[in-house]
């Protein structure tokens, strides 16, 4: 097992140089790397644009017709696998900009969060 940090000497003993493991390297070079909520290689304007984003406007005017209309229970089996659907879209969408604004958020700490 290696060490995880070497000094490098010159010929006088004085601390030239230094020499990381892998994984020290990596936590110092890219600590968002480490942080598996981070959505990594999308800039700053990128990462605010996903933040921001919303539904189609057709698929929020169609889901909300279909909440409207399911909680009067007016939905059709196929109805209610559509509404079924778009939720989990909406689901997925708000899990990813919750993302992209804590990416945001740890870039600018400059540090991944614990």
């Amino acid at each position: 097992m290696s060490q995880p940090l070497q000094y490098l000497t010159n010929e006088q003993g004085e601390r030239v140089g230094v020499l990381l493991d892998w994984n020290t390297y990596a936590r110092l070079a890219n600590p968002l790397g480490l942080d598996e909520e981070c959505l990594m290689g999308l800039s700053i304007d990128e990462l605010t644009a996903l933040a921001s984003c919303k539904l189609a406007v057709a698929e929020q005017t169609h889901l909300d017709d279909l909440v409207s209309r399911n909680t009067e229970s007016l939905l059709s089996t196929d109805e209610i696998a559509e509404l079924d659907d778009l939720l989990a879209k909406a689901d997925r969408l708000t899990i990813l900009k919750t993302r992209a604004r804590y990416t945001i958020e740890c870039l600018e700490r400059g540090t991944a969060a614990a």
